[in-house]
């Protein structure tokens, strides 16, 4: 039996989307897997897609596991807040025997503040753009399938790459270049492999699954080289109607410090953990809405970095 595309959009979507990019000055995505919401949109489809947006406001500077006051711990400069607005688009297909791929492309509203403390005067600083980011291409193969029709369930590896697509240049209107870590993209190609595991209950009209990735540059450009990325999903949905499922996750990150001497290693990587209800409704056949809010349980960064204290999601996807 074929493996169902909700296994396929649990990896791919997971592998292509779910990572967090946290350092100093505030750029971030939503660690929330939202492949398996499309369980009943997209069965027996071979080609899906997936659209979700995500708004998160990074205003809370941290330092280790303590917020902090901005600029009470000294520093070059004093961030403020990043207001992040995300568009992530992602395309699946089933190639059938196993194999399957998802493109993906994120396009990044960001709106970062800071005081520049400049031989004892205050600056303040801004950057605002919207630009195409990093476009990842990841791959999957089923290892393992269950054909139980009341508890099926499907194990496999996910692969792919993220590549330098986004730019790594962006100014300000008085000229000054965006700290790194802020920028669209990274200027790196990114190894990614991990793997999952999904059961589906029939009887419950429920299911859940288990999802690791590990993320790794492969690569440094003009200075600066990422954190590698190891991330942990897990996440049950169960049926509460036709229409309608609930959803839960936790989601686990654990981020390097990034290097180079455009980086700063001192206030990049750290520890997270998030809770991450939702809801998802089917518009048709083929088509399903959804949305989360992630909520962080844990929060353990290196020097001084912007977090957010919520974040939300909301998206559709479907068959095509």
């Amino acid at each position: 039996m074929k493996a169902p595309l909700p296994t396929l959009i649990a990896v791919l979507l997971g592998a292509a989307l779910a990572p967090a990019a946290m350092a100093s000055c505030g750029s971030a995505f939503c660690t929330v897997n939202t492949n398996w919401t499309a369980e009943s949109a997209s069965a027996e489809a071979s080609s899906s897609f997936d659209l979700r947006y995500e708004s998160i406001n990074q205003d809370q500077p941290y330092s280790g596991s303590d917020r902090v006051a901005i600029g009470q711990v000294a520093h070059h400069h004093d961030e403020v807040s990043t207001f992040n607005r995300n568009l992530l688009a992602s395309y699946s297909h089933n190639f059938g025997s196993g194999w399957g791929l998802t493109v993906s492309a994120p396009l990044g509203q960001r709106n970062h503040q800071h005081v520049h403390n400049h031989h004892g005067a205050k600056l303040g600083e801004e950057w605002r753009f919207t630009e195409l980011g990093d476009v990842r291409v990841s791959g999957r193969y089923q290892l393992l399938e269950a054909d139980n029709p009341l508890a099926p369930s499907f194990a496999g590896v996910t692969f792919g790459l993220k590549l330098p697509s986004g730019k790594i240049d962006k100014q300000n209107d008085a000229g000054s270049v965006a700290e790194r870590s802020l920028q669209p993209g990274t200027g790196t190609t990114d190894l990614l492999l991990g793997g999952y595991y999904h059961r589906k209950l029939v009887a419950a009209d429920a299911s859940w699954f288990v999802q690791g990735q590990y993320q790794q540059a492969l690569n440094s450009h003009a200075n600066y080289k990422p954190g590698a990325q190891t991330g942990l999903d897990v996440g049950v949905r169960k049926g509460v109607g036709e229409k309608l499922a609930v959803l839960l996750q936790l989601n686990l990150l654990h981020k390097s410090a990034d290097s180079g001497s455009e980086a700063e290693p001192a206030d990049s990587g750290g520890r997270f953990a998030f809770l991450s209800p939702g809801v998802a409704y089917a518009l048709t056949g083929n088509m399903q809405l959804y949305g989360f809010v992630q909520q962080p349980l844990y929060r353990h960064v290196n020097g001084v970095q912007l977090t957010a204290p919520r974040a939300f999601l909301i998206g559709v996807s479907g068959r095509l």
